[in-house]
């Protein structure tokens, strides 16, 4: 592709040297240099691509696109000087993948909470409904069924083009994508076209990235700002930020509630460990997910399914027939015992989980819960976790989740520090996991619940610089057979 080509629509930008050279590739690594590519000296967290200008020129880059003009002098590179690499960056893998974003309905997920069930089950209703669809999320990438694992909730920004080309090549319509406070921070979906942005709520996480509860807000908030006018943004309004993150959007805005007057409702019938019945346009709809908080998912798959045009009937068909994701609520019934095992790793992610428990259990039966949290993370969230797991269950058991670099007795004492004064007796310390779930197995009694939170779908710890593997519904399974 010619170097005009790539950075066409792109405004800023002032071009040194010729437009019109051959770009095999776009690289941000210049140890991946080929020649002919074009280079990006992004000013990262720890090392600056400006740095390593000429080590890509010795490799044979043709282009380099930076934030400052340098000393640097060869009539066979072109310099592409712009105010921000990482934005200009996206924009311009949009450009070498053809604008992939453009060619089918691509819907943006955002949140605290909620984002990973979401995308996924409105991947599985469109799917349901022959509708060939993508999914873009935390636990992986799948176009139509083929599935492809992944790292990071929002991938770079040639890989989101890459998967996204992909996409229309093989005829997805629809795409189904969750959008991370760091990609959008990192400007990593610069260049994208959504049809339809969803905010699902915001609580205190990331703080450690973004510093200030203010600045993650707003970050949230600029991911609205930027859509077009020809888009269209759905908001959960029982948030109470809510109303703020599109105050400024020039997007169609729809809301959804259960709780207030609103474009799309719906009323909990029945929760219990069987699933959800809900009641919509005076519909009853016995569903397979149990809790008030996928209640919100519903009503996000349900509205954002009937603004995407899908016919009612099908969508109500398609309520009925969604499963939970991996490791969101995931419920194992084993020798009367209840086992639940949830990515729960935030204040107000635990809080749902519990207490969805206590709203839909037995006043009889008892609730241990083993948790623990992430190393080199927002510790003010510790305190939390601590305070709520031990008021909302009758046993706890802190543990490591990814300690990290960290010490995880350490990361357990701030967790401790949380524990009220007449819920310490409830406490137990155990720093390897797999010993806190099988002492929790242990000391389980028949229609007891056991929740074990953090993880969910992962299938390692990070301890230090490894990855080693570790799943908690394995485990739990192996150990709840023994148990009782």
């Amino acid at each position: 592709m010619h170097l005009k080509e790539l950075i066409k629509k792109i405004e800023g930008l002032e071009v040194i040297g010729k437009d019109d050279i051959q770009i095999t590739d776009v690289i941000k690594n210049s140890k991946d240099i080929k020649p002919g590519d074009l280079f990006v000296a992004i000013n990262g967290v720890n090392t600056d691509g400006h740095n390593f200008i000429k080590d890509a020129i010795s490799k044979g880059a043709k282009c380099i696109l930076c934030e400052k003009d340098n000393d640097i002098k060869n009539d066979d590179v072109t310099f592409v000087i712009t105010k921000c690499t990482k934005e200009t960056y996206s924009k311009v893998c949009s450009n070498f993948f053809d604008n992939p974003s453009t060619k089918l309905k691509l819907i943006g997920i955002t949140g605290t909470n909620g984002k990973t069930s979401s995308s996924n089950l409105l991947y599985q209703m469109f799917s349901l409904n022959n509708l060939k669809s993508g999914l873009i999320s935390t636990n992986e990438i799948i176009i139509d069924s083929n599935k492809f694992q992944t790292n990071l909730t929002t991938p770079d920004s040639y890989d989101l083009n890459f998967y996204l080309n992909k996409m229309v090549s093989e005829g997805v319509r629809f795409c189904f994508m969750e959008v991370s406070s760091h990609s959008i921070d990192q400007r990593r979906i610069s260049g994208l076209k959504f049809d339809l942005a969803i905010f699902t709520n915001i609580t205190h996480d990331h703080l450690n990235y973004h510093k200030t509860f203010k600045n993650y807000l707003n970050v949230k908030k600029r991911f609205f700002d930027d859509l077009d006018k020809d888009s269209i943004s759905l908001i959960n309004l029982d948030d109470k930020n809510a109303n703020y993150i599109v105050q400024n959007t020039i997007s169609k805005v729809y809301r959804l509630s259960i709780k207030k007057d609103a474009d799309y409702k719906l009323k909990i019938i029945e929760n219990n460990f069987t699933g959800l019945i809900i009641k919509v346009d005076n519909q009853l709809i016995n569903t397979q997910l149990i809790g008030r908080f996928n209640a919100y998912n519903l009503l996000t798959v349900l509205s954002a399914s009937k603004l995407l045009n899908l016919d009612t009937k099908k969508i109500f068909l398609g309520l009925s027939m969604l499963k939970n994701p991996e490791g969101r609520f995931d419920v194992i019934h084993v020798n009367k015992i209840v086992g639940i095992v949830d990515y729960a790793h935030s204040p107000d992610a635990l809080l749902n989980v519990l207490e969805t428990i206590l709203e839909i259990k037995n006043k009889e039966n008892s609730i241990i819960t083993v948790v623990g949290c992430g190393g080199g993370r927002d510790k003010e969230k510790r305190f939390k976790m601590g305070k709520i797991a031990s008021k909302l269950s009758n046993k706890v058991i802190f543990t490591t989740d990814n300690p990290r670099d960290e010490d995880p007795e350490l990361i357990i004492d701030d967790m401790i520090l949380g524990v009220d004064e007449k819920d310490k007796n409830k406490v137990m310390n155990i720093v390897d996991r797999k010993e806190a779930i099988m002492e929790a197995s242990k000391i389980i009694k028949p229609n007891d619940i056991l929740l074990v939170a953090g993880k969910g779908h992962e299938n390692y710890q990070i301890i230090r610089s490894k990855k080693v593997k570790f799943n908690d519904k394995n485990i739990l399974k192996e150990t709840l057979k023994m148990a009782v």
